[in-house]
């Protein structure tokens, strides 16, 4: 019996470490269908070019053309003698460049508050002055009262 019973213990670790390398076998196969599932998602995956219209072709290639043409000196491209004025106006008010203009207004806009802000304080400050006098004058009247008061009762 103890023959039959080293035999049936020997049986069942073979088991169970036949049954643990079953189980890790398993976890790397699920693993790896799940990395082969994900990338066949990506590979279906596919970006779509995006369709641009003939007419916004022409648009960018105008658009091109007249920045093309802009040097450091100018500020707008002045007509050659093939152009049209009614082309390059229409392109000029489009696309005029208001940068500057808007930094301007801004910088002009800040000082004008900061004109007021200094203009409120100026005032609170010479408000607050004639408050200090007027208290200071008060204070002065009641210690005045009262001196006269002590002296009378001398």
């Amino acid at each position: 019996e103890e023959d039959l019973l080293s035999d049936v213990c020997r049986e069942v670790v073979e088991k169970w470490s036949e049954s643990q390398t079953v189980d890790t076998q398993e976890k790397k196969e699920d693993e790896i269908q799940a990395l082969a599932s994900m990338m066949e998602k990506q590979a279906r995956i596919v970006v779509k070019p995006k369709e641009v219209s003939q007419e916004e072709k022409q648009r960018k290639a105008a658009l091109l053309a007249q920045y093309a043409n802009v040097t450091d000196e100018e500020e707008y491209p002045c007509p050659g003698p093939g152009d049209s004025w009614s082309a390059l106006n229409v392109g000029a008010a489009l696309f005029r460049n208001t940068n500057v203009e808007d930094v301007l207004n801004a910088r002009k806009l800040e000082r004008e508050l900061l004109r007021d802000e200094f203009q409120k304080k100026k005032e609170q400050d010479k408000l607050q002055r004639e408050k200090d006098k007027l208290a200071k004058q008060e204070r002065k009247e009641k210690e005045k009262k009262r001196t006269q008061k002590g002296e009378r009762k001398r």
